[in-house]
């Protein structure tokens, strides 16, 4: 039935990453690959480092390589002390034709946020990572970039996020994200918005990926699930491709509901009548 379907297609997923899938899994890097997986998933950041570091030395196929250089970035943020490190491995990453969109995203607005911490720490040489991200060929980075500058105390380097927020207001229909460059344009320039009232610095979410099973007949939720997309995305890109085929054969492409739901807002409603069932993916 559909509505085991889509369930046993995110605990596959899950099972992938705990442990080796039904479809034989071969090969020292593969394996490798996994067991450095499960410890980014448990947030074993120092482990995950070095594990990632030694892979990335034995030079491994392309297709593990390139996930691998996203983690070891992911690791250098997340543990802590290693800022600029992290900088430059989230730059190794972004430059590779071959990244993942959805991580390359994540990616982008890491170093946004790590540059300005540095900036805002003295060393005024990481800005240019955030002033020119407000070309980025991506809107959201450009707009994330924008707000965020906004916060920065020196006016000239601020400033230079006033063309992007205006152009937030002047196309936008998302009401929050017009508020959000309102309340920067405040910060940057006061007399322009004098009669808006200053609020909370925004600040980055992690994008969720959120499944929610419902019984329509009694309205109650049976199943609530809730993951940063970057392990979502870890999750399901550990998925071998006779497992994706398999699930293609019975009507499920796991790329084709990802692309679906990459854009924020987007919800998947699956209902299954005879069981009377509701299932909501969505991306958050």
């Amino acid at each position: 039935m559909r509505s085991r379907a889509i369930v046993l297609i995110i605990l596959s997923a899950v099972l992938l990453l705990r442990g080796p899938s039904a479809a034989a899994q071969t090969g020292s890097d593969e394996k490798a690959f996994q067991d450095i997986k499960l410890l980014v998933f448990d947030e074993k950041w120092g482990e995950a480092l070095s594990r990632l570091e030694a892979f990335l030395g034995g030079n491994p196929a392309e297709s593990r390589a390139v996930p691998a250089l996203y983690y070891r970035a992911k690791c250098l943020e997340e543990i802590g002390g290693r800022d600029r490190d992290a900088i430059q491995a989230y730059r190794d990453y972004l430059r590779r034709n071959d990244r993942n969109k959805s991580l390359a995203a994540d990616a982008e607005a890491s170093v946004i946020d790590l540059a300005l911490k540095l900036y805002n720490g003295g060393d005024r040489s990481f800005l240019p990572d955030v002033e020119e991200r407000l070309t980025h060929p991506e809107k959201d980075v450009r707009y994330y970039a924008a707000i965020q500058l906004s916060y920065v105390k020196e006016k000239k380097a601020a400033s230079k996020s006033v063309p992007v927020l205006k152009k937030i207001m002047a196309e936008e229909s998302n009401s929050e994200l017009r508020d959000r460059a309102k309340i920067a344009l405040l910060r940057v320039d006061p007399a322009a918005l004098a009669q808006f009232e200053d609020q909370p610095p925004a600040t980055r979410k992690a994008r969720l990926f959120s499944i929610e099973i419902l019984d329509t007949r009694t309205m109650t939720v049976e199943l609530s699930l809730n993951l940063p997309f970057f392990l979502a995305d870890l999750v399901l890109a550990g998925m071998p491709e006779d497992d994706r085929a398999l699930l293609r054969a019975r009507g499920y492409d796991l790329d084709k509901i990802l692309k679906e739901l990459q854009t924020v807002g987007s919800i998947l409603e699956i209902k299954d009548e005879k069981e009377g069932k509701l299932i909501k993916i969505w991306i958050r």
